[in-house]
């Protein structure tokens, strides 16, 4: 398993994803331990250092996790952040080679899927990413 570590930077989060896709970990591991993981590091950032050290996670782009599916839900999650608190998104976020390829549904269920569709956040889901709502409440 990834170590449970803090990421302070997006990159940090790419290089465990990187380890962990070239250790042939399940993407839905790679999304708890490095896409979830850099969401909780954000927030905690966010609420004690302010907007712009938690905007600054984001800044340099990050390495390529080997494959397209994570890549293009680090850039989603970017955007969505910085839409949700009011920071512009870094311009690599724009960068047409991090969208999933193929589509990625995170949720293991089947049955979920069309739920996906229609719950995930226009950042995800430009980047054919697709999650249900709820995917990122975290506690």
């Amino acid at each position: 398993m990834a170590p449970n570590r803090s990421f302070r930077t997006v990159d940090d989060a790419a290089a465990i994803a990187a380890a962990m896709i070239s250790n042939k970990y399940p993407l839905l591991s790679v999304w708890r331990h490095a896409v979830l993981q850099l969401l909780d590091d954000y927030t905690s950032v966010l609420r004690h250092s302010g907007t712009e050290a938690a905007a600054a996670i984001w800044a340099a782009p990050p390495r390529p996790s080997g494959d397209q599916r994570v890549d293009g839900a680090l850039a989603a999650l970017a955007e969505h952040l910085a839409r949700r608190d009011a920071w512009r998104p870094p311009g690599w976020v724009h960068d047409p080679r991090r969208e999933a390829e193929p589509w990625w549904f995170v949720t293991a269920l089947r049955g979920m899927q069309p739920r996906a569709l229609v719950e995930s956040p226009l950042s995800f889901r430009k980047r054919g990413v697709f999650i249900t709502d709820g995917a990122l409440d975290r506690a």
